[in-house]
């Protein structure tokens, strides 16, 4: 093994994480975890928290793939007039240009972890939006509770 190609790993607790509405009546949030700027390269990774009946706007991307893993909860998601449910332990992976969203259709948050590539300025719309703090349910499912919390 070569030491020269080895790297510092960032490491990041969830209280580290900023957290953002893209509007102020946006009714789903995103805590950045790493975005360009932290981890160097052109990639934006957040978790999502959707509030109940919460939804992202119909978007697209020309060039990134967008992926979303649910942590908890329940919703639809809807890419190209194609609506299928989700709950946690679902994967959805939106191709560029595919128009999509997700709606929390559950009785309580939904979280996904939200991995864009190449970032396509989401982090920058992130951040220009209103920051926000995460509470301590989403600190709960950030960091992992016991399974009898989080039920």
């Amino acid at each position: 093994m070569n030491s020269k190609s080895c790297v510092i790993p960032v490491i990041k607790s969830p209280t580290e994480y900023q957290a953002f509405r893209i509007s102020p009546d946006a009714t789903n949030r995103l805590a950045l975890v790493f975005d360009p700027v932290i981890a160097n390269m052109s990639l934006t990774f957040c978790v999502e928290i959707f509030d109940v009946g919460g939804k992202t706007p119909p978007n697209r991307h020309q060039m990134a793939v967008e992926m979303f893993f649910v942590l908890k909860g329940e919703g639809t998601a809807t890419c190209d007039g194609k609506t299928v449910p989700i709950q946690a332990g679902d994967s959805l992976l939106v191709p560029p240009t595919g128009i999509h969203e997700i709606e929390n259709t559950g009785a309580e948050r939904l979280y996904t972890l939200t991995i864009m590539v190449p970032n396509e300025h989401f982090a920058e719309l992130i951040r220009s939006g209103v920051q926000v703090e995460l509470d301590a349910e989403d600190m709960a499912v950030l960091r992992r509770a016991p399974a009898a919390l989080l039920a």
